[in-house]
């Protein structure tokens, strides 16, 4: 169970959301510049809130009560940035393993090899391409394999369909609800889009101005929190 109680002072607007979330994918939804990527980063270890608590089970990952703040490297959340973020020097393998102590999962203790995370994702046969030879929907699949290479108990998404074309969107939709399936963790994936938050949400989380109602709405099997507006 991911809970988290954050409070962000920003100099535009403060950032007030609670959220409790089990499995599948919650999506934070919203206009640009509701607070959606600071809820993320916050999850994350990127921004510190200036109050509340972030716990998954049984970790607490921050707590302003009890002065605890766990930094993003400790915290095993994989996180997929809007850009990528890829490294245009290094390989996809290379890209892949970038985060893994000594670019080697032998003997950490880790279930899966760098060469079965590429080939759930179909990548296998790119791994020894750069990103600028590669497509958008490429580009996407090496960030999510980065991102789960670590093996995180939990996946963060910030809008990853948003630069790509309408077919590879549809498909990777599809993929990211067999890969959560599959993973068996909580995503957190963020987005402005109506469709992709119907097409991916099984909760919803509805933001604006840095705030949430909590008013409850179910609708095609979705719980939903309802928009303050």
């Amino acid at each position: 169970m991911l809970r988290a109680e954050i409070r962000r002072i920003l100099p535009d607007m403060t950032i007030d959301v609670e959220l409790a979330f089990s499995r599948g994918i919650l999506v934070l939804f919203g206009p640009s510049g509701a607070g959606k990527t600071t809820v993320l980063n916050c999850l994350a270890g990127l921004q510190k809130p200036d109050s509340g608590i972030i716990s998954l089970d049984d970790k607490v990952f921050f707590s302003s009560k009890d002065s605890i703040n766990i930094p993003a490297r400790s915290r095993r959340i994989g996180y997929v940035f809007q850009d990528y973020a890829l490294f245009p020097h290094m390989t996809v393998k290379d890209n892949a393993l970038y985060g893994i102590p000594g670019r080697c999962k032998k003997d950490q203790g880790y279930r899966m090899s760098v060469l079965e995370v590429m080939e759930m994702l179909k990548i296998t046969h790119l791994q020894d391409r750069y990103p600028g030879q590669l497509s958008g929907g490429e580009k996407q699949r090496v960030a999510l394999a980065r991102a789960l290479m670590v093996e995180p108990d939990l996946l963060l998404l910030d809008e990853p369909l948003s630069a790509l074309d309408f077919t590879s969107r549809r498909n990777l939709q599809a993929e990211l609800k067999q890969l959560q399936r599959i993973w068996r963790i909580p995503f957190v994936l963020v987005t402005h889009s109506r469709k992709e938050m119907h097409a991916l949400g099984d909760e919803v989380l509805f933001l604006e101005n840095g705030k949430h109602s909590k008013s409850l709405l179910s609708t095609r099997g979705l719980t939903q929190l309802q928009m303050a507006v």
